[in-house]
């Protein structure tokens, strides 16, 4: 798994049949520090997470192992929305109260 934050929203009115129902969301990576990187992918949301939310993503064949996703042509999934990170006694992100911190 891998920490994101959810930058935009894809729409395609034509697509595989097995894409229907999906919601796709544009997904910057953000290291274990908080830093956003350069680095996006657009994932399918398992989980209902919005614009600008901190959220677990996985891809890969890993992505395809929610029940949302299962047998789906999907090589990124949301599967999880931050609510807090710590790392040695330190917040680095709480999603209540206070914007990611960086190191």
């Amino acid at each position: 798994m891998l920490f994101g934050k959810i930058t935009g929203t894809v729409v395609s009115s034509r697509k595989d049949e097995r894409l229907e129902g999906l919601k796709l969301l544009i997904v910057q990576q953000v290291d274990v520090a908080g830093k956003e990187s350069g680095q996006y992918v657009v994932a399918a949301d398992a989980v209902g997470a919005g614009m600008g939310e901190v959220v677990l993503f996985a891809t890969g064949s890993s992505a395809r192992q929610t029940a949302l996703t299962e047998n789906r042509p999907i090589d990124a999934v949301v599967m999880g929305i931050v609510d807090t990170w710590e790392i040695g006694g330190r917040t680095i992100y709480e999603k209540h109260g206070m914007e990611a911190v960086h190191a």
